[in-house]
């Protein structure tokens, strides 16, 4: 098989991550895999933060944690597992309407680029709680990150340097069918 197949087969999803930054140039290369992230004629609608503040990052975990509850199932050991399961850089997709294909797009790209570099990921939903409409924490989430107020979150990236390997989960056959 080919290089970009393996890539595709070999991702998993990471929720354990080293503490260790990654450089520079994975960085740059993952911003390049966002930006050319097709979408519906060519709109563009989508805006990336990649965020590599740790404080930063301990205190969006803190905001979103007051909102959704400290016992949260997900996320019971808040304090250990973040939202952002401890990874150093922690991509934010956000939208200029609800772009959900343009977005799952760019983060694919993201996450496949970020494979291809040895790096794990995690695509994370939950966080978008915190970026609600009238969500004064949101609001200053937006402002940190220099994003309009109007624009809709679409989805999060956890990036960082894999510290497990998780056994497969199964997939299930009977999900993928041909019709002739």
């Amino acid at each position: 098989m080919n290089e970009m197949i393996n890539t595709i087969l070999n991702r998993q999803t990471i929720r354990s991550y080293k503490s260790g930054q990654i450089s520079d140039e994975q960085l740059d290369i993952l911003m390049k895999a966002a930006k050319q992230a097709p979408s519906g004629r060519n709109g563009q609608p989508c805006h990336v933060r990649f965020v590599q503040n740790k404080e930063m990052l301990v205190e969006m975990n803190k905001d979103f944690k007051e909102l959704v509850g400290y016992d949260t199932p997900a996320y019971t050991r808040w304090d250990v597992n973040p939202v952002y399961h401890n990874a150093p850089t922690f991509a934010v997709i956000f939208a200029e309407n609800e772009s959900y294909m343009d977005s799952g797009i760019m983060c694919e790209n993201i996450v496949l680029a970020a494979e291809g570099l040895g790096l794990g990921t995690c695509i994370i939903a939950s966080v978008g709680a915190l970026f609600k409409e009238n969500s004064e924490a949101g609001y200053k989430w937006r402002r940190e990150w220099n994003i309009p107020e109007s624009y809709k979150f679409q989805i999060a990236i956890a990036i960082g340097y894999p510290d497990e390997k998780p056994e497969w989960k199964p997939r299930f056959d009977d999900r993928i069918q041909v019709i002739k």
